[in-house]
């Protein structure tokens, strides 16, 4: 007689012989590389490093007793190193996304970089209807001030297509 620890509770199954292989694609369906999507990738990592490296261009320039003045925006005080931070954030986060870490579905890629696009715009628009009273001398906006402007508002564009793709 048997007992019931010889008996085998689960009889024995038979395999295929070839299981379906799937291979898992970090980006979504739509991401071919093709179209919007490809157009949003290219505008958030180009208006990131145009807003990083903005703020070593002029800001302010003028001239006063037979000189002339320009000031970087890294020498504007916090504004011009928060205009740097905030485009290198923007790079940090496409090359986290090109390296294949995402970010806990709570909070969208998109979303980051709109608000980062949208402080760096507040900056730069406080920026240029503000010029600090120590570089009184310069009392005109540099085109580096304007590259700024935009760069950040290409920011916030790229997050929304971005974002209109992920709906």
């Amino acid at each position: 007689m048997q007992s019931a620890l010889d008996m085998p509770i689960i009889g024995t199954v038979q395999t295929p012989e070839r299981l379906p292989s799937y291979e898992p694609d970090d980006r979504p369906a739509y991401a071919d590389n093709e179209g919007l999507y490809a157009a949003a990738e290219r505008l958030t990592w180009i208006s990131g490093l145009v807003l990083m490296l903005s703020s070593f261009t002029d800001w302010y320039a003028g001239s006063g007793d037979g000189f002339t003045i320009a000031v970087i925006g890294w020498h504007t005080g916090i504004s011009g190193k928060l205009i740097f931070f905030a485009g290198l954030a923007v790079l940090v986060i496409v090359a986290l996304r090109e390296a294949g870490v995402e970010l806990p579905a709570a909070v969208p890629e998109s979303l980051i970089v709109i608000v980062i696009g949208s402080v760096a715009t507040i900056i730069a628009l406080f920026r240029t209807f503000s010029i600090p009273d120590d570089f009184l001398p310069a009392d005109g906006r540099g085109i580096g001030l304007w590259i700024t402007l935009l760069s950040a508002i290409g920011v916030i564009v790229a997050g929304l297509l971005r974002a209109a793709e992920e709906l």
